[in-house]
């Protein structure tokens, strides 16, 4: 196990969980923002790119299982995301059609931004948005993610745009509230 939530556990996904990551990644209502659906050759890759970056960054999208049931009822985690010149830490998830509405995809979010602030000591952490998506708007600004830049970026079917997200860690000091013998 990675970490865990109040009601969710997140940890590496393996080839077990390749039904589950299919029943993602195929259902078209979830992949809608995507404008893809996935093959099974699509899925294993995406897989495979998931156990690459646990081995490169010792991070990736984790499988989340709701404790209650130990059933994966989606992926949520941190990637290292192309943004214009550079790569930017970014917080990711998609649920399981049947667990939207319950409030896991921010509870996730926010235990993966929690996650990058103090397992990964991470200054800031984002959330890349295509503009439409507006479920994930409301998660991003549910965790005090501010919208930060609007950009292009090429998907399937042309250049669309998003939204780059971003929350900062708080500095030691502020945590602490104002010093009292000031």
């Amino acid at each position: 196990m990675i970490f865990e939530t109040e009601r969710l556990l997140f940890r590496e996904m393996t080839q077990s969980d390749f039904q589950d990551l299919a029943e993602i990644l195929q259902n078209p209502k979830v992949m809608y923002a995507y404008e893809h659906l996935f093959s099974e050759q699509d899925v294993q890759e995406w897989l495979d790119r998931q156990i690459g970056r646990y081995r490169k960054y010792g991070f990736g999208l984790w499988a989340v299982q709701l404790k209650a049931s130990n059933a994966m009822i989606g992926q949520a985690g941190l990637t290292m995301q192309p943004y214009k010149d550079t790569e930017v830490l970014e917080i990711g998830y998609l649920l399981k059609e049947g667990f939207w509405h319950c409030g896991y995809a921010r509870e996730a979010a926010c235990g993966c931004k929690k996650y990058a602030f103090e397992r990964l000591n991470a200054d800031t952490v984002y959330a890349i948005i295509k503009a439409d998506n507006a479920p994930s708007i409301k998660v991003a600004e549910s965790i005090g993610m501010k919208k930060e830049a609007e950009f292009f970026t090429r998907y399937y079917h042309g250049d669309r745009l998003h939204f780059l997200y971003s929350a900062h860690r708080e500095s030691p000091a502020l945590q602490a509230g104002p010093n009292p013998s000031l």
